[in-house]
């Protein structure tokens, strides 16, 4: 049984993808792979002529990164600067190099001011021409189009977090106050156990929250999960005197 629930929890975190940075390092805010491509493909499904075909984000190679201001997610990665590759295809009835830069300008726009995403670099590949009605650039649905297949998993570990702060008891309060975060849909928790995690150190007392939940649609995500941060520290600070830090993983953006 135990080796059956590491597998799914596995094939879980595979779908996924990369845990993303969102702003920089005082930032404290990660998004899954997965998430992220779900919303830019929602903005990019109505660029006339552009039929996307799959779509990767992660770090741009060789170029620094920088460490942290909190504790990361487990494999998340560090902050720095990302780059988008995507495939698609084009229309019969339109340019394919103007189709691309539109394409390129509209995703980079999107990650910057819907995400918060650091995108320096868009990477496009034209996989064939198609006709037919959605040559118009007519909006597609998320649903309708092709996702991208499952990611490759992180690698670093952390450690692990408890259910409950032993410093002050449950942490349903914590949920509580996140949950009533303007822009929050819901708490999550896409590997099992607790949407909302905390870890302590004794030496030198510390603790650390992480928050895991969904953001609605046409909310920027970098400024709810600042919101939340600022919530959820100052609520776990107000009972106890120990130095705290918060994290913000959001793996959902709805539509």
């Amino acid at each position: 049984m135990k080796t059956e629930a590491l597998m799914q929890s596995a094939r879980g975190r595979l779908g996924l993808g990369r845990l993303l940075p969102l702003g920089g390092p005082d930032d404290g805010t990660w998004i899954t792979e997965q998430a992220a491509v779900r919303a830019l493909w929602r903005t990019a499904a109505g660029v006339p002529g552009v039929r996307l075909e799959s779509m990767r984000i992660g770090p741009v190679p060789h170029e620094p990164v920088l460490e942290p201001a909190v504790r990361p997610p487990a494999g998340a990665l560090p902050p720095g600067p990302l780059s988008i590759e995507a495939a698609f295809t084009g229309s019969v009835t339109l340019p394919v190099p103007q189709a691309a830069e539109q394409l390129r300008t509209t995703l980079l726009k999107a990650a910057d001011e819907e995400l918060g995403l650091r995108t320096v670099t868009v990477d496009l590949r034209v996989t064939d021409l198609h006709e037919g009605p959605e040559a118009d650039g007519g909006p597609q649905t998320a649903e309708s189009v092709r996702t991208p297949p499952s990611q490759e998993a992180p690698t670093r570990s952390s450690t692990p977090a408890t259910e409950t702060d032993p410093l002050r008891g449950p942490i349903g309060e914590l949920v509580d106050v996140a949950s009533a975060v303007p822009g929050v849909t819901r708490l999550t928790a896409p590997l099992g156990g607790h949407p909302v995690k905390v870890t302590h150190q004794d030496d030198p007392p510390a603790r650390h929250i992480q928050v895991q939940l969904a953001v609605a649609s046409g909310r920027h995500l970098l400024e709810v999960a600042r919101a939340v941060r600022d919530a959820v520290t100052v609520a776990a600070a107000s009972d106890v005197r120990v130095p705290t830090t918060a994290s913000v993983l959001i793996t959902e953006t709805a539509a």
